[in-house]
């Protein structure tokens, strides 16, 4: 990963005046610190993928470098003052947008700009060990600083991560209550979910990624009670397949989309090939094209129950 970082003198003066300005402790103060002694608590010691990290009090400028962070920080009432984008497009998820307009931008997932968020002054920093493990210790020496330890399938766990950060635990536990309820009720809706398969599929970079159910939208299907087609993925969260392997995906039910333009990624003309119709799918006119922004680009709760919304109306009649 290529990283934008300071120069070291700015580096070591921002690190300097960030942790005077926010508390930041060494390991061992961080472990002798204070625990979070209820909702909203503060200050409060949070355990996460890279240590311990106390937060010294209600964190008002906030950061975040992925999209389940956004998603998380959002969902809770919170306004980031800073966020990252995707690789292919400079502006935030189109689901996000909305609640999003006026955070500034601070790089991209995979170039977070360090010298972007120093000078926001954050008072807290959100992300996952995944993206930016690498960066972790810049990152800390500019604000307190949470990383859950994957992404993806864990959503429900960084979820309540991000949460105790922000001293938002009751509110997140409602909105996970909600959405499982949300989730069980469209289940009961199709009526036998078990019953019906379903292949969740991505046009990118010329290859299909066929999700599986240790992935972000597969604890949704789960949670659905749909069953979902199983590969030998080689890799958790989504088997690769060449075009000509699409078949090896079929289902009843197929939702496809694409990382970018559909004429680049390869969905354009796998759609436009010889194996596209042979799908029982499309067949039966159950092949839909869904938003790549909620069902696989975003990550977390808003993410998740637009999932549930967009399938009600496509598989309840």
């Amino acid at each position: 990963m290529t990283i934008r970082v300071l120069q070291a003198t700015s580096l070591a003066v921002a690190a300097t005046l960030a942790l005077s300005a926010c508390g930041g402790t060494s390991g061992a103060e961080e472990a002798a610190g204070p625990t979070a002694s209820g909702d909203g608590a503060f200050p409060r010691t949070v355990e996460h993928a890279m240590g311990s990290t106390e937060i010294p009090e209600e964190p008002e400028r906030v950061v975040v470098l992925d999209t389940g962070e956004l998603d998380a920080a959002l969902s809770l009432g919170v306004t980031p003052v800073g966020a990252v984008t995707t690789a292919v497009s400079e502006e935030f998820l189109s689901y996000l947008a909305e609640d999003a307009e006026g955070i500034d931008v601070v790089g991209t997932i995979a170039e977070p700009d360090l010298e972007a968020i120093a000078a926001l002054e954050p008072d807290l920093i959100l992300s996952n060990s995944v993206r930016h493990e690498d960066i972790y210790d810049q990152l800390s020496q500019i604000a307190p600083t949470v990383f859950a330890a994957d992404l993806g399938d864990t959503w429900k766990e960084n979820f309540r991560l991000d949460a105790e950060a922000l001293g938002k635990e009751e509110e997140a536990e409602q909105l996970l209550a909600d959405y499982e309820e949300q989730a069980a009720a469209l289940g009961e809706s199709i009526g036998n979910p078990a019953d019906t398969t379903i292949s969740p599929l991505r046009f990118v970079g010329g290859t299909i990624r066929a999700y599986q159910p240790d992935s972000f939208i597969g604890t949704v299907l789960t949670d659905i009670g749909l069953d979902q087609v199983e590969l030998d993925a080689g890799r958790p969260t989504f088997a690769e397949l060449s075009p000509e392997q699409l078949t090896e995906a079929d289902a009843e039910i197929v939702l496809y989309s694409s990382y970018g333009a559909a004429d680049e990624s390869g969905e354009a003309a796998v759609v436009a090939g010889p194996l596209w119709p042979r799908l029982a799918a499309v067949q039966s006119g159950q092949a839909f094209a869904v938003e790549d922004d909620v069902f696989y680009t975003g990550i977390g709760l808003r993410a998740a129950t637009l999932q549930l919304d967009a399938l009600e109306g496509l598989l309840v009649d």
